[in-house]
């Protein structure tokens, strides 16, 4: 008898290990956690402020069209179109700080150093194999080669991040220029404001043209996406689809022994439905901007 429980003993420990060894696929229903709070909460005010910025911004651009009239009529007129414009600009810059902020604490809270955060596996840096990956890509959209293993981040993913350091930079330096023209010109000379105009108008154009094309197109309108990823909104996605999308991180947390520390369980339905139902106005508000944008450019440009 003794016999039979010591055989007992081993099997149920030979159980216990392939269980402990596998548990890690076994989730049931969570979700795996790629935002956390913050992170959502700030890509939803940026989108509220970009389309704001957009709509405004390219009503007064092409204020002699018909739907920039329309427009500017139900915000108010032009001069309040003005002032929302300048009132989403600040909220940029605040999400923009607020950021570089949060990526401090992330440093002092995961890193030991700045390089370590910067050029470390998951830095947001490019690489060479974001180059690599880039062709990997080209090729496997005229089906000469497999789809790509992705990280956490894909060469695309970086773009679209280091796309809003640059229209900080280069839009928000130039739309203070023209907000406090007096300011400027005691450091700048007056023809300055001239060329922070020229500079302010097309980089905005091109900014928002790019985002509701390519960046629209690379996150919602991919087979796999379509006709919507709201992972940054709710913050989670299936394990399944980060198997797919995100082969190589996938693969690395789960040799780590640290995939079960990133899963929780789903948003309940309804705040899914809402969260879904601000995505489709936000798309849908993009999209109407840049018909508006191209009706502009090809019947009513001057």
């Amino acid at each position: 008898m003794s016999s039979e429980n010591q055989e007992r003993a081993t099997v149920s420990a030979s159980l216990d290990r392939s269980s402990a060894k596998h548990g890690e696929e076994h989730h049931g229903n969570r979700e795996f956690v790629r935002f956390v709070p913050l992170e959502r909460a700030l890509h939803a005010t940026m989108v509220v402020s970009f389309i704001t910025l957009a709509g405004t911004g390219m009503s007064l651009k092409f204020s002699y069209t018909p739907w920039a009239r329309v427009l500017s009529r139900f915000l108010g007129g032009f001069q309040t179109a003005g002032y929302i414009h300048r009132f989403a600009a600040t909220i940029m810059f605040c999400v923009f700080f607020t950021h570089l902020v949060s990526l401090v604490k992330l440093k002092n809270r995961e890193y030991k150093s700045w390089a370590d955060m910067i050029l470390g596996p998951n830095s947001m840096l490019p690489t060479l194999k974001d180059g690599r990956e880039f062709v990997q890509t080209m090729k496997w959209f005229l089906g000469k080669g497999p789809r790509p293993q992705y990280s956490r981040w894909t060469y695309w993913e970086k773009f679209d991040y280091f796309a809003v350091f640059w229209g900080i930079f280069i839009i928000g330096s130039t739309g203070l220029t023209l907000w406090f023209p007096v300011l400027f010109t005691r450091i700048l000379p007056g023809w300055f404001i001239n060329l922070a105009t020229i500079i302010h108008s097309d980089e905005a154009l091109l900014a928002t043209g790019f985002i509701f094309t390519v960046h629209f197109f690379n996150t919602h309108l991919r087979p796999e996406k379509f006709p919507m990823d709201v992972v940054v909104f709710t913050g989670q996605m299936p394990l399944a689809e980060l198997k797919r999308d995100k082969p190589m991180e996938y693969e690395e947390l789960k040799s780590k022994g640290e995939l079960h520390l990133h899963m929780a369980e789903p948003h309940p339905e309804v705040v899914v439905k809402m969260i879904r139902a601000f995505a489709w106005v936000a798309l849908s508000l993009g999209f109407s901007i840049v018909i508006g944008i191209i009706y502009a450019m090809i019947f009513a440009y001057r």
